[in-house]
């Protein structure tokens, strides 16, 4: 794997020296845009309004329009004096219960290893948050842009997954034509728990697919081998409008499947006769 960057990781005044490396990898398939008559790739070059010269990189600044057609500009070395990252730290300021974050503070997870020194760190830091059950909460800044992090042991490893800013959450307040305070109905809602009880399971990621690149993938295969695409039916959905029906009928299917699941195959021996004229079933 590929190092993404290089620093430490403090606590109190212990310092983790750490590697970072990416814990997830994009399975997208990648398209180029072509031209519908002469497919020919599409590209792109940076131009100003005022010219269609292409702009050289070493004449490229960055700016903020704080009014129309206005900016305040900022050079690379002024944006790097304003980042954190040149002291590349990780600083834990607080240890909390895994349980208490919302999944939507989340962001990119990374594995940690350890730097080319402190290996012992490295195993205490990760020892004590196992010992604790406890998670590190960080900041941190990764090219030019500062997160909150949290620091945990995934199966003996150290790793960070940043985290937004409370002020980047949007409150849900905002999620038009949310219901009200409603009643809902009893016997709907001892179905829904019932079709909730018959669906659930261990998490296994394995069962789970990209169904979609799966599709795109044999698409590009056929294409390649001159053959014709050929889209499977939908699955026929049933108009059921009764909430109660399309309950009872989901709970009806879900068994279904559920005995599917779990019945044993059929077994294909067949009788034979054994010496003392007992019957034997199967075969050896």
């Amino acid at each position: 794997m590929h190092t993404v960057w290089k620093g430490a990781i403090s606590f109190g005044l212990v310092h983790v020296p750490v590697k970072l490396f990416t814990a997830t990898e994009s399975h997208d398939i990648s398209m180029k845009m072509l031209h519908r008559e002469f497919h020919s790739p599409i590209s792109y070059k940076r131009t100003t309004l005022d010219s269609p010269d292409e702009v050289p990189w070493e004449d490229i600044i960055k700016g903020y329009e704080y009014e129309p057609g206005r900016y305040v500009m900022f050079d690379k070395d002024e944006l790097q004096l304003l980042s954190e990252e040149a002291s590349k730290e990780i600083k834990i300021v607080d240890f909390v219960n895994l349980v208490e974050i919302d999944p939507i503070y989340y962001q990119k997870t990374y594995y940690m290893a350890p730097g080319d020194t402190g290996a012992n760190a490295y195993n205490l830091l990760k020892t004590a948050l196992q010992d604790s059950g406890k998670i590190g909460i960080a900041n941190v800044t990764l090219r030019s842009k500062g997160s909150l992090a949290a620091i945990r042991v995934i199966d003996n490893c150290l790793s960070m997954v940043t985290m937004h800013y409370p002020a980047e959450i949007r409150p849900v307040t905002q999620v038009p034509n949310l219901p009200g305070a409603t009643d809902v109905n009893e016997r709907e809602l001892t179905m829904a728990r019932m079709l909730i009880d018959q669906l659930s399971t261990q998490f296994d990621p394995t069962k789970f697919e990209d169904e979609y690149r799966k599709r795109l993938m044999s698409a590009i295969s056929d294409k390649i081998n001159g053959q014709q695409i050929v889209t499977a039916p939908e699955p026929q959905r049933t108009n059921v409008v009764n909430l109660m029906e399309a309950l009872q009928a989901s709970l009806e299917q879900a068994r279904a499947t559920a005995i599917k699941d779990t019945t044993p195959p059929a077994t294909t021996g067949r009788k034979t006769r054994a010496k003392s004229g007992a019957s034997v079933t199967g075969t050896k």
